[in-house]
């Protein structure tokens, strides 16, 4: 290996790491065996040829990333929660009460969005945690762009009125 594709496979471990893990444990509901299929993901990005992916790095490495989590699934057949202690907020922030309230709201929406069908949890989770675009999510998820965008644009729609409604619900109170 090269020390340009040692340079570029650390760049993309720093830039993907993150969201992949995160998006991982959407799938796994479990920290640790999201690690380890993100360590795989990375693995494989190893042993591919860095020109073949130039143009689309992100949806290769969320497609692998979800198909070695769908893999673990099947063989464990079972699935856990995530639970909202395990989504991380960066360090060193706003004041404490800011981060309260943006911790509820946060909170309330990732309640909301778990509320939803899996395949709109997934395209809004792809689309705005690993800010992949709506084609990149197609080829991820196998679906159409127009599909992705619908179910995004009904998600979102649903998120909101859900929201608005919890909002006017607690100042009635």
């Amino acid at each position: 290996m090269s020390t340009n594709d040692t340079k570029w496979i650390a760049e993309a471990l720093e830039e993907y790491e993150r969201p992949l893990t995160r998006y991982a444990v959407h799938i796994l509901g479990n920290v640790e065996r999201a690690k380890e299929v993100v360590q795989d993901t990375f693995l494989k990005l190893c042993m591919q040829n860095r020109s073949r992916l130039r143009d689309h790095l992100a949806q290769w490495l969320y497609s692998v990333c979800r198909n070695r989590a769908l893999d673990v699934l099947k063989k464990e057949k079972r699935m856990i929660g995530l639970s909202d202690a395990q989504l991380d907020l960066p360090a060193g922030g706003p004041g404490i009460l800011s981060v309260m309230e943006n911790e509820e709201r946060v909170s309330d929406v990732m309640s909301l969005l778990r509320a939803l069908p899996a395949n709109q949890q997934e395209v809004i989770r792809l689309k705005f945690q690993g800010d992949l675009s709506y084609q990149q999510i197609s080829e991820i998820t196998k679906l159409s762009v127009s599909n992705v965008g619908f179910l995004i644009h009904t998600g979102i729609k649903t998120i909101r009125e859900k929201s608005q409604s919890g909002q006017t619900q607690r100042r009635a109170k």
